[in-house]
């Protein structure tokens, strides 16, 4: 973590300059009549958003929410690798790893062939896989979450704060201006108003507000899908057991009770259960049966026989039923218009699934963290609006993927199992199922397709295990400048700059003739080069891309004073130096990134990563003028 960047400031360093002339925000101030963005609604998505637009005061942003507050409890719980990936750049990752349950092992439970009234742990599965990510897998409260990015919000420069109370009854969009055509009605949800409302002009509006989104029915959309017909009951509950494996998460299958599913949970005594109850006819809705929570609790009791609950507490219960659907847009551009989009939807607003493969929350924080450096970009200037017609286009993907994976995960869940089964003739179905989904459950199947934003695949392999298109997987390295033993991909933060990592060959050193020392000049100086010929005059040379280095020898095998000046720039408003830059192969036995990873030895290479942490492109040290042609694909002249 870096700062006194522009002069020594004591107290805590999370809270960051407040930056001048901010909106007065309270129950009695006025509403603003302009904005660059509205959001709607503070689930996981909206706020993900909010707080990386939060560090840009320039960008006028407001968040409305129809609640009076933050919830407190209840919704979603599971984080996978990637989102916990994506809070590392948000800087309140070691905070959640603190406070969390981790998954560390599944357990499966089944009918005992010898007594099918009972069951027997029929087997175990560790839940993430060995180097898949550097983060774990971890249950947290959805509120505590949402206190974390609302943290983020509130230190930022611009001090952003929801504006709770206010509901969206109303969207419009003017095709024919660029000023602020999107006029937004909402209507006080307080009370204190008697209904009254309020109309705010923006330049973009996202809908992170749930299933019956008000912004995606503006703009047409339409969530199409099915269900499964299935009762599901969810509670969160402080209870006595002997069942042995309740602090570890848990799949269950009865042979004629149903499935459950048991979650623990942050704080040592807290756990959720998912609990199968009715079936329903195919014109029927859970709410209909008037399910309650003793019925959870008897249903639970009946399907871990012969373990028994005690339950002491019900922290917070609900009935759902399962459905798969998915909106046919997620923006409002008609389709071959060739119009950039005003209106955007994310989350639960443009695709919904069962809670039961740990998705939900995961996926709508990625839809907002693709699309919050992209209206960054635009907002400020450097990219065409063009730029964000890509959200739709990589997001939808992900969303049909997500669907269609969910739909099967949940009707292997729901299936009997066979004698077969049972006997241990054969591995389960759902075992088999859950291994096979491992890399989606842990959020990092995604992968785009190539566009202007990801370059094609000619030099992949000088670094096969950075997957363009897919995130960047971070492994060990040690700064240069203190030994520092750390996670490469932890220098990225949630801030809208794109990364290079330059990985050094096996000859190269910091000599005025090695490769690096050669593309670090060429980057620093060269008018066509990409950081020369997009950064504005005045900003600091890493504003927009942030250049850093991995070099094959050890930290005191390397001359740090000829490191290129590139990798030692002055910044920030005293000019100092930043020594933050150079990285080496770590030699204390965490494992050497360039055999990780696949980077080429002998050659090295260039990765280069987006602000959202997906790799690119994947380019030679000296292919100077593909890496300009890349960013001149999409950033415009500074």
């Amino acid at each position: 973590m870096q700062f006194y960047k522009h002069g020594f400031r004591g107290g805590n360093p999370d809270v960051k300059q407040a930056a001048p002339n901010r909106r007065n925000r309270g129950i009695n101030e006025p509403l603003p009549e302009k904005v660059d963005v509205l959001i709607a609604g503070t689930g996981p998505a909206g706020l993900c958003l909010a707080a990386q637009l939060a560090q840009f005061p320039e960008i006028e942003t407001m968040i409305v929410e129809r609640m009076p507050s933050n919830i407190i409890k209840g919704k979603a719980d599971g984080i996978n690798t990637r989102s916990m990936e994506m809070f590392q750049a948000f800087g309140f990752a070691d905070k959640v790893k603190r406070e969390t349950y981790w998954v560390n092992q599944t357990n499966f439970w089944m009918p005992d062939p010898k007594n099918p009234a009972h069951i027997k742990r029929a087997g175990r599965v560790q839940d993430v896989a060995d180097d898949s990510s550097e983060m774990p897998h971890i249950l947290i409260n959805q509120a505590r979450l949402h206190e974390l990015f609302l943290e983020v919000m509130r230190n930022s420069p611009s001090r952003l704060e929801p504006d709770y109370s206010w509901e969206i009854v109303g969207l419009t969009v003017d095709s024919t201006t660029d000023d602020h055509p999107v006029t937004v009605t909402l209507k006080d949800a307080s009370g204190l108003n008697w209904g009254g409302t309020r109309t705010v002009r923006a330049n973009y509006v996202v809908g992170c507000d749930g299933a019956h989104s008000a912004v995606r029915k503006a703009i047409g959309g339409e969530l199409k899908g099915d269900a499964a017909h299935q009762a599901w009951g969810v509670m969160d509950i402080l209870a006595n057991t002997d069942f042995p494996d309740v602090r570890q998460k848990c799949l269950i299958s009865s042979a004629n009770e149903g499935n459950l599913l048991i979650l623990p949970r942050e704080g040592g005594y807290l756990f959720r259960m998912y609990v199968e109850m009715d079936k329903l006819r195919p014109d029927e809705k859970a709410a209909q049966r008037k399910l309650t929570q003793h019925d959870m609790i008897a249903a639970a009791n009946r399907i871990i026989k012969p373990y028994s609950l005690d339950v002491q507490e019900i922290v917070w219960w609900s009935i759902y039923d399962i459905g798969h659907a998915i909106s046919d847009k997620f923006d409002d551009a008609p389709e071959g218009s060739g119009r950039n989009p005003r209106v955007f939807t994310a989350g639960d607003a443009c695709h919904t699934h069962s809670p039961k493969a740990g998705q939900g929350m995961n996926v709508s924080m990625q839809d907002t963290f693709n699309l919050g450096w992209k209206l960054v970009h635009v907002l400020q200037g450097r990219s065409d609006a063009s730029l964000l017609r890509s959200y739709s286009k990589e997001r939808l993907t992900e969303a049909k993927r997500l669907v269609e994976t969910d739909h099967k995960w949940a009707r292997v869940m729901s299936a009997p199992t066979t004698q077969a089964e049972r006997e241990g003739i054969e591995e389960p179905r759902i075992i088999r199922q859950f291994k096979e989904n491992l890399e989606f459950t842990g959020g990092l199947a995604v992968h785009y397709d190539p566009s202007a934003l990801i370059g094609p695949a000619t030099w992949q392999a000088l670094a096969t295990g950075q997957t363009i298109g897919r995130r960047f997987h971070s492994a060990p390295v040690v700064r240069v400048s203190d030994a520092m033993q750390m996670q490469l991909g932890h220098v990225a933060e949630a801030d809208a700059r794109w990364r290079i990592y330059a990985f050094a060959g096996k000859a190269d050193g910091t000599d005025a003739v090695s490769a690096i020392h050669q593309l670090a000049d060429w980057l620093e100086t060269d008018a066509n080069s990409p950081v020369v010929k997009h950064t504005r005059k005045g900003e600091d040379i890493d504003a927009v891309i942030d250049v850093r280095a991995v070099f094959q020898q050890t930290f005191d095998q390397l001359a740090y004073e000829k490191m290129p000046s590139l990798l030692k720039p002055k910044t920030g408003k005293l000019g100092l130096q930043d020594h933050e830059k150079a990285f080496c192969v770590d030699h204390k036995g965490l494992g050497d990134i360039f055999d990780m990873r696949g980077i080429n030895r002998d050659q090295g290479c260039l990765v280069v990563v987006r602000p959202d942490q997906y790799v690119a492109h994947v380019l030679p040290l000296d292919a100077h003028q593909a890496l300009a042609d890349f960013f001149a694909g999409f950033l415009l002249p500074a």
